[in-house]
C-alpha cells in the first residue's frame, strides 16, 4: 500500500477557525484524550469540529544552546470560537505560504520518512526551511495513514 512520496513546491496550507493547543511532549501528554477534550470544547462553544487533525512541529534553540521541541495540536472549528480560555488559543486564518508538500501513505511510524524526504529535498536544491511543519491527518485505512507535509521555506 505505500506509494512513492512524492515532493511538491509552493504549497498553501490555509485554515480556518483554527483552535490550537501545545502538547507538552515531556510530561507524555495522551494524544487522543487532548484530541477529545478539544472538540468537546469546540462543541461546548456552540461549534462543530471540522476537518482533520492537525500537528504543528516547531524546534527552537534555548539559552543553554538545549533544542527545544514544541508540539501543537490543531483542530478547525465551523465557526470562530470568541473567548477562548487557556490552554487554548483560536485563529481565525491560518495561512502559511511557500510551502514544500508531500503526501506519505504508509504506516505512522514511517512518517518520520516523508520529513526526512522533504529535508533532503531542500538540502539537494539549496533551499532553506524554516523550522516548523505541519502535518495534517487525512485518513487512516487499516495500518496506514494518509498525512500530508507542509514545511514553509525561508
Amino acid at each position: 500500500m505505500n506509494k512513492p512520496i512524492e515532493i511538491s513546491n509552493n504549497k498553501t496550507l490555509k485554515l480556518s477557525n483554527v483552535l490550537i493547543k501545545e502538547v507538552n511532549v515531556k510530561d507524555g501528554d495522551d494524544y487522543d484524550t487532548i484530541v477529545l477534550q478539544m472538540e468537546n470544547y469546540v462543541k461546548s462553544k456552540g461549534a462543530l469540529p471540522i476537518g482533520p487533525l492537525i500537528q504543528k512541529t516547531c524546534y527552537s534553540v534555548n539559552e543553554d544552546g538545549q533544542v527545544e521541541l514544541h508540539v501543537f495540536l490543531l483542530r478547525q472549528a465551523s465557526n470562530y470560537i470568541h473567548n477562548i480560555e487557556s490552554p487554548y488559543k483560536m485563529e481565525s486564518v491560518l495561512k502559511v505560504q511557500n510551502c514544500m508538500y508531500a503526501r506519505f501513505v504508509g504506516t505512522e511510524e514511517n512518517l518520520r520518512i516523508a520529513h526526512d524526504k522533504i529535508n533532503v529535498t531542500a538540502y539537494e536544491n539549496n533551499i532553506q526551511l524554516n523550522n516548523e511543519n505541519y502535518t495534517v491527518y487525512v485518513d487512516q485505512q487499516d495500518d496506514n495513514i494518509v498525512a500530508d507535509i507542509f514545511v514553509e521555506k525561508k
